[in-house]
């Protein structure tokens, strides 16, 4: 019996309760045990979402995480625009990494901005058997000289390195004396690491801290005339533009943007930030390590915003404020009134389409609850929500955004999300590129919310309108008529 029919709270709850039992009963006795801390439903009240994440997948399940190299260089690292990112190890990271995740930027490509080029060290066998040190100093040598306005170099290091024990971080030392002190940083992301993405994320923001931070004299004077509203936007990847559609409302309101960690970043930016006056966090997963770092070190409180639909918008840009002087506060609710007509315009088109319909939603970093708000402000309704490589602290988080009765589901295999959705009809599944043909296959409509389906941005006013129109483009798109769902 459908869950989306169910419209008493006990119902609900209970046919959650069922379904997760069904969906158990698939494994052996110990994956069961195992999958099932995995998954459940948040009880109003509680501290957190009731499930176990952040230990290792099951092996043999279909796992939709990623590994420590892509939490690196796909999403930390890479979208720095102006230093060059070599893919250290057999071609094909580099290659499934490449320019997959839409982070926009400006700049000339090849010139002096890079987030678009593929760079690797190509590993093969000889290399294995006898290192790669010589061919990573020879690269880094070839770099310099057909990219000489490059600012610095990373090495993001793939499973091999790790394995055969190169020695990146003196060949990164050793190169960066020949060239006068640039910034080159050795990155130990090897894909191994951790149990996803999540240790990858880690390694990187350790890595910004060992390798830039620390390599600068924290009482020289800044190197740009600096003011009492310096803010820095940090964890935010500018996805389809989500980045300058956060900037625009923060300059707005009279903060002075001095970095972007990292989409449309720079090495400069980097280095600027400890001179911050507030960090403003998008992405808590991936950027919460350097944000404690700089707080405990330089004294920078920061703060997490959510940027996804008109009533976070409104709520972050005040908690923003509450930092600054009584000009800042004004400034804020200047913005929320300048915006207010184009909400209520994209409300009252496209909220009559969507009121009532049911999401599921299954997706990394702060999405499965951040972009809860913006559902709710155009009437949709999350009746499921888990993360791929989510910790306890987000599922704490998440009890802030969830209702009583919320389907929660950690890690979720391949089998379990297919199941749940046949069970609960969902009017909209958003997830990422690995689910989103499975779902359509089906029936589902279905939105790519890693990278908004080559959409966005979805961050901000303007970016609340663009989703209101995906949304609706999507689940109301006359070919659904044409085939049938699973329950159909």
């Amino acid at each position: 019996m459908s869950l989306a029919a169910a419209e008493k709270l006990e119902d609900i709850k209970a046919r959650n309760k069922q379904l997760v039992e069904e969906v158990l009963e698939a494994y052996p006795d110990k994956a069961k045990k195992r999958r099932a801390k995995h998954l459940g439903e948040f009880e109003e009240g509680n501290k957190d979402c009731g499930v176990k994440s952040n230990v290792k997948s099951i092996p043999g399940v279909m796992t939709i995480r990623g590994c420590a190299y892509a939490g690196s260089k796909g999403v930390v690292w890479g979208p720095i625009k102006d230093m060059i990112h070599i893919s250290h190890g057999p071609v094909g990271c580099g290659q499934y990494s490449w320019a997959a995740r839409r982070n926009y930027y400006i700049g000339t490509t090849g010139v002096d901005t890079f987030v678009t080029m593929q760079f690797t060290s190509d590993f093969q066998e000889k290399d294995i058997v006898f290192g790669g040190d010589k061919k990573l100093a020879k690269i880094m040598d070839e770099i310099q000289e057909l990219f000489p306005l490059n600012k610095g170099i990373t090495v993001q290091s793939e499973c091999p390195i790790g394995l055969i024990g190169d020695d990146i971080e003196a060949v990164s030392k050793q190169k960066s004396k020949e060239y006068g002190g640039k910034t080159i940083v050795p990155v130990r992301c090897e894909g191994f690491r951790g149990v996803s993405q999540s240790l990858g994320h880690h390694i990187a923001n350790d890595s910004i801290r060992d390798w830039v931070f620390d390599k600068q004299d924290p009482n020289a004077p800044a190197r740009f005339e600096q003011s009492p509203y310096d803010v820095a936007i940090i964890g935010d990847y500018n996805i389809g533009g989500d980045a300058w559609s956060s900037r625009i409302l923060l300059e707005e309101m009279g903060l002075r943007v001095i970095a972007q960690w990292s989409g449309d970043g720079s090495i400069a930016e980097l280095e600027a930030t400890p001179k911050a006056k507030l960090n403003v966090l998008h992405c808590y997963r991936s950027m919460n390590y350097i944000s404690r770092h700089m707080e405990e070190k330089y004294g920078i409180p920061w703060v997490e915003y959510n940027f996804f639909g008109p009533s976070k918008i409104a709520e972050s840009l005040r908690k923003i404020a509450s930092h600054f002087d009584d000009k800042i506060k004004e400034g804020a609710e200047r913005v929320i009134a300048k915006y207010q007509a184009l909400m209520d315009q994209t409300i009252a088109k496209y909220r009559p389409r969507l009121e009532g319909k049911k999401v599921m939603l299954f997706v990394g970093g702060l999405r499965p609850r951040h972009v809860i708000g913006a559902y709710e402000d155009l009437g949709m309704e999350v009746v499921g929500t888990g993360y791929e490589f989510g910790h306890n602290d987000d599922y704490q988080r998440t009890t802030h955004y969830v209702k009583d009765g919320t389907l929660i589901y950690d890690d979720v295999t391949g089998y379990e999300f297919e199941k749940f959705v046949e069970k609960i009809q969902p009017d909209l599944v958003g997830s990422g590129i690995k689910e989103k043909y499975v779902f359509q296959k089906m029936g589902v409509p279905f939105r790519q919310m890693h990278s908004w389906d080559y959409s966005g941005p979805y961050h901000g006013y303007d970016g609340f309108a663009i989703f209101a129109r995906d949304m609706d483009m999507a689940i109301n798109a006359p070919v659904w008529k044409m085939s049938k769902t699973p329950w159909n």
